[in-house]
Formats: C-alpha cells, structure tokens, sequence
C-alpha cells in the first residue's frame, strides 16, 4: 500500500491509498464529525488515523458484523432522534453520593459537574489533560484501543481515538470514596458524540466508575482502562429506558497479576446498539467479569442490540465470567459473539461463558456465537448459549397462587435476568438497577 497522507489532527482528514471503493465512504464519515484537538494525544490520534484508513469501515460480509448492519454507524451523519422533556438527571442515581462529570454533546461542562476533587483520584478532563505537555495521557491514550484491533479490526474504535472529542481521564491511587458518574447530556436531536475515557488504576486502587444519560444522535464511547497489580475497578452503564438510538461502545482492558474487572452493562430499549469488550488478564490470578441484561420492545421501531466479548488469558489462574441475559419481544433482536482465548501457558485458566434470551413472542430473534480457542492443556472452559419462551409451568403455579398474568410475567423475567444482575458486587447500585428494570417491566406488562 502506497504511504498514506495523514492530516494534523484538528483538520479534515484525507484518505489518500485507500482503494476508491472503501476510501468515499469513511472520507464522508469523518468530514462530518467535529475537528479534534490535541497535543499530548496528537501522535496517537495520527496513528489510529493510519490504522483507520487502511482497514476501511466495516461491511456487512465481515465476519464479526454478519448479525449487525454496520450501515447506521457508517453513514455520514445519525437520524435525529427526537428530544423529550424527561428529567436530565434520570432518578435511578440521582440521590447516589457521587462526584459528577457531565458531558453535553460530547464535551465536558464544568458548570453542571461536581468539583473534580475526590481522596486517592486524579481527575481532568481529556479536552483539558490534553493541553498539558508531559501529562501522562500522552504515553496511555490510544494504548490499549491499539493492542485490541488484533486479531479483530475495530474500525470505530480507531475512529474514536482519532476524532475523540472529550472524555475522562482518571487516575486512581488509592480507594475512592464513593463512584465516579460519567453523565451524558445532549441538546441536539442529532448530534454526533465521540467520547474517549482514560483510565488508570495503581496497584491495589480500587474505583466504582458508572456512565448513564444520552450524549448524541449517534454515540462512539471507548474506555480504556489499564488497571495495575491487586487494583479493582466497578464498571456500571445504565441508560435510562426509552432512549432510541444509535450507540457503538468499546471497553478495552488489560489486568495484571491479582487485579479485577467488574463489567456490568445495561440496555433498555436501544434503537441500534453494538457493545464491544476486548480485556486481557495478562497477569497471574487476574480476575474478570462481564454481565449485561438487555430489554428490548420493538413496538415503537425496530430494536436491535449487539454484545461481542473478547477475553485473553495470558496469565496463571485467570477467571474469567461472561454472563449476558437478554428478553425480547415485537420483533427485537439480540446478539452475542463471545470469544475466550487461553494463550500457551496459561494454565490453571477458569473461563465460563453464558448467553441466554427470553423470547416473549414468535417475531423477536436471538443470535448467538460462542467460541473457544485454548492452547494451554490445564483448564477449565465452558459456553453455553439457549434461547427459549418463558416457563409455562412456573408461569401456571404463580397464577394458581393468585398472581395476575401480567405480575407473574415481572417476576419470571426478573428471575431469569437474576444471574447477571448477581454480577454487580455493590448492593445498592445492584437493588436500583434491579428497581428500574422492574419498573420497565410492569409498565409495558400493563400497556
């Protein structure tokens, strides 16, 4: 491929040496997004442009987006998606104690966050660690997005690097207080947001990080987080229900020796929705969990939401959980594409798999693709994957007690969404979390 011309980082940028098939469409996407600024980021984001245009944005054929249409996130610009007159700040943690970064239209606003002042966390946003030359952002921005694109390409998570507006950028030295809430406000009906978090975690730190609202029309989140010796870290994402829209996440992670990772994410009712986890336990005796209850009601548009999990063991003794429950019904779809790969070496790995759909009628579909690949002879895998309707005979003995339908329906769905909602260690984040969902439930149980 001949040496392709890379435009400085808050410019248009250009695509010469991609092939003209290929090159029109990802020249159009990135016309359209927002200039980005950077300094201490500025050589990472000219790499992650490179890695961009020489794979192209992704094509319906390509293997890891065959149950996905890549269409939505390849267009130009999003479908408005209307605005409404809910309350900002949904109630699910609005009375949590918590220091508040609020981000509108994808950029920070100091006015409506917390002061950024938190015992054993370092907080900035990136707009602002971005202008400070030798901040340690510019050695870990872009880092792990970078080792995640092999063996499999993820274009938008290169488009993030590169155009990344603003995010987080957090550094833990000790244990926090109390979470970190990243809030996404938006006040466009259609308006692109590229967030890029950044997160470091010292040895032995621990963090409670949580990401809940609606930032844009169309949103591409990355987080990376490099979490250090025996450190732990708490990811939460709750949006709150009746947000159509167009949403394309990414967690990469590495964890090292002792450390732990707690994933749990949450999806009610997304229009279009891809999450991406690509974490590493590159140290003995790590630890990883990722868990996710998704909701989907394809009575007011299609509905349609994609899990794909790709965890390494590098280290001794890894354990590793991928849970992912999700319930159907008018038409919606849900996928997972969850991959465990055990390098040579790592022996005494632990890797257990499971995804699991409740289709609450004939129209909605469930597609799923487990797999495993193990090069070490001493371990202990499994995956399991079923799809299937709710249990009549459980269903029948509630209603013989006296249950209405629609009540016996809740707790059936609720009972099943059980093991991934196990997945979150704090009490009161996993009770508020299990509340909303409730609450979803019996309003469309009644409609």
């Amino acid at each position: 491929m001949p040496e392709m011309q890379v435009r400085p980082v808050q410019q248009t940028p250009t695509v010469e040496g991609v092939p003209s098939h290929r090159a029109d469409p990802l020249a159009a996407r990135l016309a359209a997004l927002d200039p980005a600024q950077g300094q201490a980021t500025a050589r990472a984001r000219r790499d992650a442009l490179e890695r961009l245009q020489a794979m192209g944005l992704p094509r319906p054929r390509d293997e890891y987006w065959r149950y996905t249409d890549p269409a939505p996130f390849n267009a130009p610009a999003p479908a408005p998606v209307p605005m409404d007159d809910a309350p900002i700040d949904p109630p699910l943690f609005s009375d949590l104690d918590r220091l508040r970064l609020v981000f509108v239209d994808g950029r920070f606003d100091a006015g409506a966050s917390d002061p950024l002042e938190l015992t054993g966390v370092e907080i900035l946003p990136l707009s602002q660690a971005d202008l400070q030359p030798g901040h340690w952002i510019g050695e870990s921005y872009g880092v792990l997005e970078t080792v995640g694109q092999s063996p499999v390409r993820r274009p938008f998570a290169a488009l993030n690097t590169a155009a990344a507006t603003d995010g987080a950028v957090i550094r833990v030295t000790g244990r926090a207080s109390r979470p970190v809430q990243l809030l996404y406000r938006r006040t466009r009906p259609d308006r692109d947001a590229t967030l890029h978090h950044v997160l470091r975690l010292e040895p032995g730190a621990e963090l409670t990080l949580i990401e809940s609202g609606l930032a844009g029309a169309r949103v591409n989140i990355v987080v990376e987080a490099d979490i250090a010796p025996r450190a732990r870290l708490h990811h939460i994402v709750a949006h709150r229900a009746g947000y159509p829209r167009v949403s394309n996440t990414h967690l990469f992670a590495r964890v090292a020796e002792g450390g732990a990772l707690k994933s749990f994410a949450m999806a009610v009712d997304g229009l279009h929705m891809r999450n991406e986890f690509v974490v590493e336990l590159a140290g003995d005796d790590a630890v990883v969990h990722v868990a996710g209850a998704m909701l989907g009601d394809g009575a007011g548009g299609t509905i349609h939401d994609d899990d794909t999990v790709f965890l390494t063991h590098a280290g001794l003794r890894g354990e590793s959980r991928q849970v992912f429950k999700k319930v159907l019904k008018n038409g919606a779809v849900g996928v997972f594409q969850g991959k465990i790969l055990v390098r040579p070496g790592a022996q005494k790995t632990d890797g257990y798999q499971i995804s699991q759909a409740l289709l609450l009628d004939e129209d909605s579909q469930f597609l799923g693709k487990p797999e495993l690949e193990i090069y070490a002879d001493d371990v202990k895998c499994s995956h399991g994957s079923t799809t299937g309707a709710l249990d009549e005979t459980a269903l029948f003995y509630l209603r013989s007690r006296g249950v209405p339908r629609e009540r016996a329906v809740v707790l059936l769905v609720l009972s099943f969404l059980a093991d991934a909602l196990a997945e979150i260690e704090d009490d009161d984040l996993r009770e508020r979390i299990a509340e909303r969902l409730e609450d979803w439930l019996t309003a469309r149980a009644e409609a």
